[in-house]
């Protein structure tokens, strides 16, 4: 994607794809990696997968036994928003795009609600999101649907590719490249490594909360609803913003790419769905450019600033907006003589 400046009044800023240097195109799995390092990827993506749908076939079941509770309803509610919180303002426009600053004990606090989502390590999520900035839906882009064979089957392989099949691969050795500035950081790259922990944490405290209300009824229940069947959903929200949001939905920027605003994902998302917006303006703290596009995400940033613990929040002016509409103008009628 092309280099998009933002401006905030006299403050330049650039997306995170300018803070790495190119890398080759990204190998076939196959060919990249041995048979071992295949199969292990593999089998611990499947559990990551499978294990959360066991949660909610569970849970299911205990509905006809035990019913579903306020205490489940609050804890599965409550656990999702704090924790993709964690993942759409802290691991995404605060780690990976820098759209805002803020203090240390609040970077700490969204690093380790973002781990509890279960999608990975902070250093290794943030240097695959900036190379797919990088190379968006193009060669190197390492989980996009593009391109996809013609047809409906064509669609189908290309939206599992980008939904989670891009997950069921070893990652690359040098993807800590594209996240440089994290590794310098010891608090952030102790974050990161102690993955397992807020992972764990992730689905202890729901049990911990649902036990202190309902005792152990309400420890397996606080477990099952706050914990599986949430990042069961989390997972699935977040990984619609890679496969739903390049393939179908609105685009009104140039973005350079086949990124896309969908409403469903943007409200699910914390405003992460509107995606078109985000990828002609990367480095920008707000997502949904428009008074109805709902931002859950930038309404919480603004709530920081409110509380003088965020600063410097990045977003684009009326002016670059305004380019980028008249920039897809022209790529729209440049398509349209093309085809007459």
């Amino acid at each position: 994607m092309d280099a998009t400046v933002l401006r905030k009044g006299s403050t330049l800023t650039t997306p995170a794809s300018t803070l790495v240097s190119h890398v080759p195109q990204i190998t076939d799995p196959q060919l990249m990696f041995g048979t071992r390092r295949r199969v292990l990827a593999w089998l611990a993506t499947f559990v990551g997968v499978s294990v959360p749908f066991l949660g909610l076939a569970a849970a299911i079941t205990l509905l006809w036994g035990w019913g579903f509770s306020w205490i489940d309803l609050g804890l599965f509610v409550g656990m999702y928003l704090v924790t993709m919180l964690g993942v759409t303002v802290g691991f995404h426009r605060l780690f990976t795009h820098r759209s805002f600053q803020t203090s240390r004990p609040v970077q700490c606090i969204l690093g380790i609600l973002g781990s509890m989502t279960f999608q990975g390590p902070l250093i290794p999520w943030v240097g695959r999101h900036r190379q797919h900035h990088q190379f968006s839906d193009g060669a190197g882009d390492p989980h996009s649907p593009h391109p996809h064979e013609a047809g409906v089957w064509g669609q189908i392989r290309g939206f599992w590719r980008a939904h989670i099949g891009w997950a069921f691969a070893p990652m690359p050795d040098d993807l800590d490249r594209y996240a440089g500035d994290i590794k310098r950081s010891a608090m952030l790259r102790a974050i990161s490594d102690l993955f397992p922990l807020w992972a764990l944490l992730g689905v202890v405290i729901p049990a911990a909360i649902g036990f202190a209300f309902a005792g152990w009824h309400g420890a397996l229940t606080g477990f099952l609803w706050g914990g599986l069947v949430r990042i069961l959903l989390g997972h699935h929200v977040t990984w619609s913003v890679n496969s739903v949001c390049h393939l179908w939905g609105t685009r009104p920027y140039a973005s350079g790419d086949e990124s896309r605003n969908n409403a469903v994902v943007g409200l699910l998302a914390m405003g992460e769905g509107w995606h078109n917006n985000h990828h002609a303006f990367p480095s920008s703290a707000r997502h949904g450019l428009r008074w109805w596009q709902i931002d859950l995400a930038y309404l919480l940033i603004q709530a920081l600033v409110l509380c003088r613990l965020a600063w410097k929040v990045r977003l684009p002016t009326s002016e670059d907006q305004a380019l980028r509409l008249r920039r897809r103008d022209v790529v729209l009628a440049a398509a349209t003589n093309s085809q007459d």
